[in-house]
This record gives structure tokens, sequence and C-alpha cells, in this order.
């Protein structure tokens, strides 16, 4: 069985495919001495039932949106340093992975729900990995939320859309795949190559004109350099040979980019990590405005979702005293991009990988122009769910299925598109959060060309 996840085109969700398996490895840690330095006096259900059910509280009367504003109880709120709220809002573990780019591997996660102890307003993240194929990523991610209220009975109150973000790294993978331009490639085009690659980013996201309001707008800018080499998958040619893309090749290597992202959209969804109702349209420019040989190119999207609340399968349905209720929905996404201006072949837009035709391998179709979309039925099968052993009040808060289809094409110019061979794929995917904020996922893709495995913290779309 293959399995992939899109990092090279999005590098934050192989830190997304991490974090699946640091909490499949939860429990190795959950007895360590570390988590009994404790404070006497913290009630870690403090705001929390004993089953997990959180009941909704009284929000303030001056608060903008307050259907925007995600609570997190006192019981989620340990006082102390990093060691003293380990296992409640600092995690340290192991994880272990496979997909078909680099095999095998496995490293150390070290995530901080509250560094800098500012009752969560702060986030970090570190991540170490080494895979059989010779694969090896050091990752690291901060975000602050920009709009954070105390609650005077105990808790605090985050509005989700407004946050500023910064992560950067460097990863070296020996076997990432290249199958030529277009929609017609087949299997047997493959090729593969080495990618050296280093990245930093710094950016906002602000919803105007007021907290938690329809209008969000984005922006960030991130430097990148890529090295390449030869590929090291066995019985493919190299891509940079002779009868493969030699070109394509000498124009991506020892290439360095500047990007200045841009994004604008009208979000009505009732939240940004697992929306059950509302829609959202919205437009991005993501260009490199600085690079080798001072070319010049962009990539524009736009793209459209919406989720629909749908009879429960499993349950009786939301509560609506509970601040999250379980929630079955149908959601759908369409989204089309198009390249002006030169980019390397790593930085056009792509089909297959953990987000888009999920049957396929990352980067399995790739050109100057795309389309896709996607369709999710996503259903609550363990509502409540239950403790992890040996941890004060650490719980899976639920765990559901998502059943998927996916379809799109690539082409060179925009207007090829809708003439463009069109692959399809589908699925059937595991949910599981810990809260509402922090949904994780694994996907199985089934397509013509086999079964891919995809994981990732945050849902697809």
């Amino acid at each position: 069985m293959k399995s992939s996840s899109r990092r090279q085109e999005h590098p934050s969700h192989f830190w997304a495919l991490q974090s699946i398996s640091c909490f499949a490895a939860l429990a190795i840690f959950c007895g360590s001495a570390i988590a009994q330095s404790t404070t006497e006096e913290f009630d870690p259900w403090q705001g929390i039932e004993k089953n997990g059910r959180i009941p909704k509280i009284e929000k303030p009367a001056d608060l903008p949106n307050p259907d925007r504003w995600r609570y997190i109880p006192e019981g989620r709120l340990k006082p102390g340093n990093v060691f003293q709220r380990f296992l409640v809002s600092s995690f340290m573990a192991p994880f272990f992975f496979r997909d078909s780019d680099v095999g095998f591997g496995g490293g150390l996660a070290l995530t901080d729900l509250d560094f800098r102890q500012q009752r969560r307003r702060e986030f970090a993240g570190l991540f170490v990995s080494y895979s059989v194929e010779g694969q090896q990523a050091y990752k690291a991610v901060w975000r602050r939320r920009l709009h954070h209220r105390e609650v005077p009975e105990g808790g605090i109150l985050q509005e989700e859309r407004s946050f500023l973000k910064a992560w950067g790294g460097y990863e070296k993978s020996l076997t990432r795949r290249f199958y030529g331009f277009g929609a017609g490639t087949s299997e047997g085009d493959e090729t593969s190559y080495r990618d050296k690659t280093a990245f930093g980013r710094l950016g906002f996201e602000l919803a105007v004109p007021d907290p938690g309001d329809n209008l969000v707008f984005g922006a960030s800018v991130m430097g990148e350099w890529h090295s390449l080499g030869n590929g090291e998958v066995n019985h493919k040619p190299n891509t940079g040979d002779a009868d493969a893309f030699p070109a394509i090749f000498a124009r991506g290597d020892d290439h360095k980019l500047g990007w200045l992202e841009l994004d604008l959209r009208y979000d009505t969804r009732d939240s940004q990590r697992m929306p059950y109702r509302g829609f959202a349209v919205g437009t991005s420019i993501n260009s490199a405005l600085l690079q080798s040989g001072w070319d010049v190119g962009s990539v524009f999207s736009v793209f459209g979702t919406t989720n629909v609340p749908v009879p429960p399968l499993f349950h009786k349905g939301g509560d609506p005293e509970e601040e999250h209720p379980p929630t079955d929905t149908l959601a759908f996404h369409l989204q089309t991009s198009t390249t002006a201006g030169d980019l390397p072949f790593y930085s056009v837009p792509t089909l297959g990988g953990s987000k888009t035709l999920r049957g396929f391998i990352a980067g399995r179709f790739r050109d100057r122009s795309m389309w896709h979309a996607s369709a999710e039925y996503r259903f609550w099968v363990l509502t409540r769910g239950f403790s992890i052993p040996f941890t004060q009040a650490l719980r899976v808060e639920r765990v559901g299925l998502a059943f998927f289809g996916d379809t799109g094409s690539v082409a060179d110019d925009w207007p090829d598109i809708f003439s463009s061979r069109v692959w399809a794929s589908g699925g059937v995917g595991l949910r599981i959060t810990l809260e509402r904020d922090a949904p994780f996922r694994v996907d199985v893709g089934f397509s013509k060309e086999g079964v891919e495995v995809s994981a990732g913290f945050g849902l697809a779309f």
C-alpha cells in the first residue's frame, strides 16, 4: 500500500501528519514523573463535566459576534511552567509515520499550547524526524491569537479568525516524484529527485472591521530555498536525466524564492477548524516577487466551501446548552488556480496528496492551471469520547468517520481545464478531536492507481 502527505507543496501538512502519530503515542509518556509536578489547587475538571461535556457559558454582552469565540474552561488552563503543565497543555512524545515519498520514519515532537504562560494565547511546537529513506526534517511553528478575553468565573474566550503566525525549518527528502505536466501523464512517467529545502514564513489573519466579522484578510511573507539532486526511487529515472526532464530540473535547482501571499475571504462559517454550518468564498494571490534570475511569478486562486448540518446517524443531535455539540454535516469545496509569469515546477498548482485527489500520490498531476472539487459526509460515531489513561483529565472528545470524493484536472492554460482529462478518487477517513480547535484526521483514498493513506491536523477543507 502506498501512502502520502503533501508536504512539498505545503510543509505544514507534514507537521500535521506527525501530530496524528504524536496523539497515538501519548500513552507512552503518560506515566512520566514530570506529570506529577502539579499545583495542588488546580482542578482539571473545572468547567468540564466528568463525561467530557463542556456546558455553554453566558458570554459578555459587549462581545462582538459572540458565536465566533471559542470557550476554553479553566480545567484546561493549568498554571506553571512547561513541565508542570505536561499532558494538560504541553506535550512531548515520539511519533512514527510511513508515506510513499520517504518510507518508515520517526522522531520527537514538543508542543506547548500555552507558550510563555499566557493563558493559551500562544502556541509553539518543534518537530524533528528521520526516515529509513534518508528523509530528515526540522521544523518549528508559533501562533499568537489577537483577540483574547478572560471569563470572570474561570476560563477564557478566544476569537479564532485573527492571529499572528510564523514557522520555518529545513527538510531533506531523497525521493520526491515528478511525472511531467498535464492531466495526460501516466504512472510510467514517474521520475524522482532529491530536494533540500529551507524556508521561513511570517504572517497574519485579521477579521475586519470587528473581531469575528465575516470579512477576513490575511497576508504573509515567505522565503524558501531549494537544492535538487538525483532521486533514490528504485528502478525509476532521475528527473534530471537526459531522457527525463533535464531543463525543468535545472530550472528549479539552487533556486531561491521570496513570496508575498495575500488572502481575502467572506466567511460565515461557525468555526474555522471544525465548521458545521455556513459558507466561505475567497481569493488568494501568492506572488514570488523575488527569485533567482530575477523571474517573477504568481498563482491566483478562487475558492468556495459550504457546510450543511444533516440529521445525526449515531447520536441524538447537538445539545444547545453544550459548548461544542456533536453535529453531522455535508461539506463541499470547489477551487481553481492559475499561474502567471515564471515559477519552478514544484511551485505550480498540483493535485494529489492529503487535500486534493486523496487517492493519488502527492503532486501526481501538476500544471499552470487546475480545478478541484471535493465532497464529504462527516458523522460522529463516539460523541462523548474517552479518557486517556494515566492522565489527570486528558481525553479524546469524540470520534467520527467521513466518506469523501474528490475530482479535478490540470492544464497549461486556464480555459483548457474545462476540456482536459478529469481524474477522480474517493475514500473514507477517521476523525478525532481533543477539542473543537484540534481535529485530527486519517484519510484512506482509492483511485485507479492504487491506495493512498494521508494524515493531517485539521480538515482537508
